[in-house]
């Protein structure tokens, strides 16, 4: 069986913060495009490779929030990104953490106001969402200065 998502919408208020945002902390090169009458920032994509891509999503429909779904993005290294994130001074709302041999995860809010996980994997896959199952959240810290 593959995997259930296909594909994400992360909802934004302002495209071009958000695509700043995306670049610069997380280092992915996003397409602009108009899709179905919406703005989207296009987030790179492979088919050979496992899980799904997305985009940012711009338009009426599109609400962002820290509650609801949370979507957590492949990253190399989390203390880097945490790192960049802190010149948007970017809260913190869940610290990094090992969730045993798939890895570590973090959550930080990004420029629209979303809800933003991290997962760095460890020697047992990329699978975070078992592990931290039974883990409560964090609490939300902000940088100094911010």
């Amino acid at each position: 069986m593959s995997n259930p998502i296909a594909y994400v919408e992360i909802p934004v208020s302002d495209l071009d913060r958000a695509i700043e945002f995306y670049s610069t902390v997380l280092r992915l090169d996003i397409t602009r495009e108009i899709v179905d009458g919406y703005e989207m920032g296009l987030f790179p994509a492979d088919a050979d490779s496992a899980g799904c891509s997305g985009a940012l999503a711009k338009g009426d429909v599109y609400v962002p929030a820290k509650a609801g779904p949370v979507v957590y993005m492949r990253v190399d290294s989390i203390d880097e990104v945490l790192e960049r994130a802190q010149q948007y001074c970017a809260p913190v709302l869940l610290e990094r953490r090992a969730i045993g041999d798939v890895g570590f995860v973090a959550e930080i809010g990004d420029s629209e106001g979303n809800r933003i996980g991290l997962h760095e994997a460890g020697n047992g896959g990329v699978a975070p969402f078992r592990a931290m199952a039974s883990e409560g959240g964090g609490r939300e810290q902000r940088y100094a200065g911010c």
